[in-house]
């Protein structure tokens, strides 16, 4: 009504159409955000403002009380017509001398791309309810993305992305400032070490639990899996979890039964370690490309296993990749493989005629509270191994480490977490 009434007397003006609905856009958000940030000693600078502008408090009880707060944005009306609720000053002083929530659980995952922005549950809803896919309009955004890249390299902290709750547990999910190319940039891994080494002990002070390392932030190279946060504060109480148990019992168990061999290829991980010696322990023979592959497989095996082989064929139906997998490899795999990763991240898919599983993950049960976006390429309610891991450490008590080069047991950790309600992600068929 507002623009329409400038419009039908003729004195509307761009400035003021534009500064009208970014008041309006603020206000609307400021009353849904559901957290107190309107000082107090901002109504008592200028008492006026009490009836002129609400706060998030004020507004919620809307919500809860229904029948009080109709007003938006000025609850001046509310005064006046005696739909005040009476305790709105009260909510307001109690919600700001509230303490912080602490989690028992947190999930350190950075940003992938510069366009992973939208995908948030800060940046599109529509959006971060869909699993990760570069849409061909977010492009006509550049400005916005553009000074997301300069805020990222100004802003050296982590921030909550998500909250969530497990029976009994809080947990929350924290995001290093950082795009996935970074992570390969010399000169920034130092910058991001620090930020990765300051959220776990900002997570020490405040007494959580458990932090499980998403993504590149527990890349071998840049900090051991995470043991290098471990062995420079020896005295940490927090328990750091890489979830690389857990991703190597889910890839072990999306195998298909009855398999006899299998094809390895991509870049040797942690987690790639223990797949390939855990199969060749249970009879399965595993080939690999390259000769640089099977040394370093063999030399890890103390030459202790001869289910480890070179092909040259690729008859392998079921193919295990990491990181740095070719175009050039994939099409070298016979029409109907399922690959299965092993990485963080899902490989590109370069044939039609070829199924592809998605990187290790599991899915949540209904219990796992407030999950309203996807994580990454993964469907909803699909949860990476990495993160499932820290869950699990804390729900079972562990009280070790799962970092460097140390494992849990695979068998107890895979059956542990079934127990607590996670499931298979189903085999796509050929």
């Amino acid at each position: 009504m507002p623009l329409l009434t400038l419009a039908f007397t003729q004195r509307g003006s761009v400035v003021a159409m534009i500064g009208y609905i970014i008041y309006i856009d603020f206000m609307n958000n400021l009353g849904h955000c559901n957290f107190e940030i309107v000082p107090k000693w901002l109504f008592k600078i200028f008492p006026p403002l009490k009836y002129l502008m609400y706060t998030p408090s004020f507004h919620s009880l809307h919500h809860t009380q229904f029948r009080t707060n109709y007003s938006l944005f000025m609850p001046f009306y509310d005064y006046i017509y005696g739909t005040m609720d009476k305790g709105s000053d009260e909510l307001h002083e109690s919600a700001l001398r509230r303490e912080e929530d602490t989690p028992n659980v947190i999930h350190l995952t950075h940003l992938t791309t510069p366009q992973s922005i939208y995908h948030l549950r800060l940046g599109f809803s529509s959006l971060a309810s869909k699993p990760y896919m570069q849409k061909w309009y977010i492009s006509l955004m550049w400005p916005i993305t553009a000074c997301s890249i300069m805020l990222t390299w100004l802003y050296a902290c982590t921030f909550i992305l998500e909250r969530n709750t497990f029976h009994k547990l809080k947990l929350q999910t924290w995001v290093i400032p950082k795009y996935s190319f970074q992570y390969f940039l010399e000169w920034q891994k130092g910058p991001i070490n620090r930020i990765i080494e300051e959220a776990i002990l900002d997570a020490d002070r405040k007494g959580i639990k458990v932090v499980s390392l998403g993504l590149m932030n527990q890349d071998e190279e840049l900090n051991m899996n995470g043991g290098l946060y471990v062995s420079k504060n020896p005295k940490l109480k927090v328990k750091v979890v890489d979830g690389s148990s857990l991703a190597v019992a889910i890839v072990l168990n999306t195998i298909p039964k009855g398999k006899t061999q299998v094809l390895l290829r991509g870049k040797l991980t942690k987690v790639a370690y223990a797949i390939a010696f855990t199969l060749c322990q249970q009879g399965v023979q595993v080939a690999t490309m390259y000769e640089e592959d099977y040394v370093k497989l063999k030399k890890s095996f103390n030459g202790s296993e001869t289910n480890l082989i070179m092909t040259k064929s690729f008859t392998q139906m079921t193919w295990l990749v990491g990181d740095d997998l070719s175009e050039e490899e994939q099409k070298k795999a016979p029409k109907g493989t399922l690959f299965i990763p092993y990485s963080q991240f899902p490989p590109k898919k370069y044939r039609k005629d070829c199924s592809f599983h998605c990187t290790p993950a599991m899915l949540t049960p209904t219990s796992l509270e407030n999950v309203h976006s996807c994580e990454g390429w993964l469907p909803r309610r699909v949860m990476s191994a990495w993160r499932i891991a820290g869950i699990v450490q804390c729900l079972e008590g562990w009280n070790e480490n799962e970092c460097g080069y140390k494992m849990h047991n695979i068998d107890k950790v895979w059956n542990t977490t079934l127990q607590h309600g996670f499931l298979p992600v189903p085999v796509p068929k050929n």
